[in-house]
């Protein structure tokens, strides 16, 4: 047998974002040995570049925010879709770990009075993004790192999972990788804690950085656990489109929360054009009243003004967007324009600092001089691994899932800024949940050698058909993949794309079984790629054939067949199973929102006079 190296822990966490690192302390908290496996570097997760804020209700500038506002606004961005009691953990608990990381040693921005200073975002009520400028998940990783390092959990950086490995139903081991020199080594531990993040890579334009290959989604599948909602894939309104180099990169939100207005090339101020009815009352009827709103924020000052139409739900606004452009109304480089540059130079360099070097730097553009040039941009996906949601524990026994990797949480669209919440309160959920199921376990599992063998071989098969007159170049292929993707399965889905991208995507698995990789092992990204490309495989299948299922338009899902929201699909989560050599696809019952929460969500009828 080939030689790998062997760790044994009690709960190995891998990924080493927000959530696994929330995780690894938690579990470490609760006396665990544990085990943190990092795809990069450590402090090079995605987390540092969600940069608006961490969406908790304290308070601080609307004192009428509490955890039930917030709890309904999740609700209702996802348009009902969520798991209610993700969403209602959520809510009730994003104010203590925001408070927990202000003890850690995180610095927020602050208002007058000392108190955390929250911002204003799409599809929240009130002020409520906790922030550092525009670099909050920077200092969130600062400080979870720093208190990680003081906890002692062991770090394995640059090391890929390849394979997750079983005694029986309950989870084992993981095998895996060096990426620097391609050493094999098997992680041995009693529970396992997915947090691996997203799926960007699979299309051609997204904010998701290298990282992003659907890894969590690949193996939670492989290893037997359902991912549910895979439809539901969020463009981000605004990324940057020009240069072409870095055409994808996130513009914040924070921009449009802090007053960026959104033009066409005309000139027109157009997102009141796309407001949903029913929804048109949330926001500013002129530019006036928007212009109240953003004097008091600026001011410091709450206000009985409505939002600004920008603030719109992110589907909503790229929506809007892709239409603009799609009629002729777009910026010369296929986006429209955001414009912050009214406002005081200096206000926007301390409020917005990485977006002025960001556009400075990589695209000359300063942003307090002029607008910047956006579009939509592949940010997330709110489906993923369906897990318990007080546990976070999958259908296998033993294997845990936080984060963008998990589904659930955020129905058909998340909210700006509730992703950081989402990692450090489920983050934390999972690592108390793999400790508890590690206390009740009687007997370690075991590792078996056939299965550890079998990883070994899946690895070593790009060598051995790199001679034969078939072999397919990786990067060539996972291009095809986000041609496929990009084409027909985006922002606007219809039965006829959907099914020739589904297709295409049978053809494609062809040509994925022929990748092949010459050299060494040593510093060679084409293997990695050859490994990556079946983790995005399976999302993107998944992706795929649970947006032609879902035969209505709601939240990110948006369907030109079918636009209309309809109220039984509503009442259905997609899940997506393996079945031999097949994926399944199945409708499961969402769970039922106990009545003291429905109440919530009943209007209040106006008495007659």
């Amino acid at each position: 047998m080939t030689n790998y190296e062997t760790h044994e822990h009690d709960v190995l966490v891998v990924g080493a974002g927000g959530a696994g690192l929330r995780a690894a302390i938690e579990a470490s908290a609760q006396g665990m040995n544990v085990g943190l496996v990092s795809k990069s570097l450590l402090g090079k997760a995605h987390t540092v570049m969600a940069e608006g804020g961490v969406a908790a209700a304290l308070g601080n500038v609307d004192p009428e925010d509490n955890w039930e506002v917030h709890f309904q606004d999740t609700m209702n961005g996802g348009k009902m879709m969520n798991n209610w009691r993700m969403a209602q953990l959520h809510a009730q608990e994003a104010p203590d770990r925001v408070r927990e990381l202000q003890e850690w040693g995180a610095v927020f921005d602050r208002t007058k009075k000392g108190d955390i200073l929250q911002r204003a975002f799409g599809g929240h009520k009130y002020k409520r993004l906790c922030h550092v400028g525009d670099r909050t998940g920077l200092e969130m990783i600062r400080t979870l790192q720093d208190q990680g390092v003081h906890r002692g959990f062991a770090v394995y950086m640059e090391c890929a999972i390849t394979k997750l490995i079983k005694d029986g139903d309950k989870v084992s081991g993981a095998f895996g990788y060096y990426r620097e020199d391609g050493r094999y080594v098997l992680f041995k531990a009693k529970a396992i804690v997915l947090a691996t993040g997203g799926v960007g890579k699979a299309f051609t334009v997204t904010s998701n950085s290298w990282e992003y290959t659907a890894d969590g989604q690949g193996l939670a599948y492989d290893a037997g656990a359902e991912l549910i909602d895979m439809e539901f894939v969020q463009f981000h309104p605004t990324g940057m489109v020009w240069p072409p180099g870095v055409r994808g990169i996130l513009v914040t939100e924070g921009v449009r929360g802090e007053g960026g207005i959104l033009t066409n090339s005309e000139g027109k101020r157009f997102m009141r054009d796309y407001l949903p009815e029913g929804t048109k009352d949330l926001f500013s009827a002129d530019d006036e009243e928007s212009k109240r709103w953003v004097e008091a924020a600026i001011a410091g000052l709450k206000t009985a003004d409505r939002r600004p139409p920008e603030l719109s739900t992110r589907d909503n606004v790229a929506r809007a967007i892709y239409n603009e452009v799609k009629q002729g109304r777009g910026s010369p480089h296929g986006g429209v324009f955001l414009d912050i540059s009214y406002q005081d130079p200096a206000r926007v360099r301390k409020k917005l600092p990485s977006m002025y070097h960001q556009f400075k730097d990589l695209a000359d553009v300063d942003i307090t001089a002029g607008p910047m040039e956006v579009g939509p941009t592949m940010h997330y996906i709110m489906g993923g691994i369906r897990v318990d949601a007080d546990t976070q524990m999958t259908q296998v026994p033993g294997l845990f899932a936080a984060g963008e990797c998990s589904g659930g949480m955020h129905g058909a669209n998340r909210l700006g800024g509730n992703s950081l919440s989402d990692l450090i309160v489920f983050g934390r959920l999972a690592g108390l949940g793999a400790a508890e199921y590690v206390k009740k376990l009687s007997v370690s599992p075991a590792c078996a050698n056939d299965q550890i063998e079998a990883a070994i071989q899946e690895m070593e098969e790009p060598f051995k058909k790199a001679e034969n007159a078939d072999a397919k170049n990786p990067y060539e292929v996972h291009k095809h993949l986000n041609q496929i993707m990009s084409t027909y399965v985006g922002i606007y889905r219809n039965e006829d794309d959907l099914k020739v991208g589904i297709q295409k995507l049978q053809e494609l698995k062809k040509e994925v079984s022929k990748v092949a990789t010459k050299g060494s092992k040593a510093y060679n990204p084409g293997w990695h790629m050859c490994r990556d490309l079946k983790n995005m495989m399976i999302a993107s299948e998944a992706i795929a054939l649970s947006a032609l299922s879902r035969k209505e338009s709601r939240g990110a899902h948006s369907r030109e067949d079918f636009e209309k929201t309809d109220a039984e699909l509503g009442k259905f989560n997609t899940a997506i199973s393996k079945d031999g050599d097949s994926m399944k696809l199945e409708k499961t019952a969402l769970p039922e929102m106990p009545a003291d929460l429905k109440k919530l969500f009943v209007k209040k009828e106006t008495a007659n006079a």
